[in-house]
């Protein structure tokens, strides 16, 4: 169940909103113009008592971990296909050791004006939107958890700075509920 709507946030929330922050910084740090990233947020403490894992990594890990049992690491997931964002969520299966998952994508946005002013064939809305002069570029990390809860971080391009991020629960809805559904599907086999 979600609590969302609490006037405090959970520790859970800030675990969510905290690795959120990560996630955006680190694309932040990659540069513009980046392939979309998908990650899988597991537990820290359950990541740090997984046999085998490399002494390196896990001083690293312990580095960042506040020693709640609530933190949480992103496990970034390699081979993402090129494929429609939305669309690939929705075939999607995360196990059960995932908590939640978390992407980080990068869009270009226009006021609504413009976007209704928009051919109606894709291929040319693309274009017209791209090229448009009102167009802004933006980077947004979203994430949410099994439990309902979700976080959103907003970096545009023409405020390229840390303290200029705008973050919230629902920043991108539609985005939050492709995560929340792949959060409900079965792994596939």
């Amino acid at each position: 169940m979600s609590t969302e709507n609490s006037p405090l946030p959970t520790s859970r929330q800030i675990a969510l909103a905290n690795v959120i922050v990560d996630i955006e910084r680190t694309a932040a740090r990659a540069g513009w113009d980046q392939a979309p990233a998908l990650y899988a947020l597991v537990p820290t403490a359950e990541l740090l008592n997984q046999p085998g894992l490399p002494a390196q990594i896990a001083e690293q890990i312990r580095a960042g971990w506040d020693g709640s049992a609530d933190h949480l690491s992103a496990i970034i997931q390699e081979d993402l296909a090129k494929d429609d964002l939305e669309d690939i969520l929705g075939h999607l299966g995360w196990p059960d050791q995932v908590l939640g998952a978390a992407l980080s994508v990068e869009r270009v946005i226009v006021p609504p004006e413009v976007e209704a002013q928009a051919p109606a064939d894709p291929e040319e809305a693309l274009t017209f939107i791209t090229n448009h002069p009102q167009r802004s570029d933006v980077r947004l990390a979203v994430g949410a958890l099994r439990t309902g809860e979700s976080w959103c971080a907003l970096r545009t391009r023409a405020f390229d700075a840390d303290d200029k991020v705008g973050q919230g629960a629902r920043l991108v809805p539609n985005l939050v509920d492709a995560l929340m559904l792949s959060l409900e599907s079965e792994p596939s086999s």
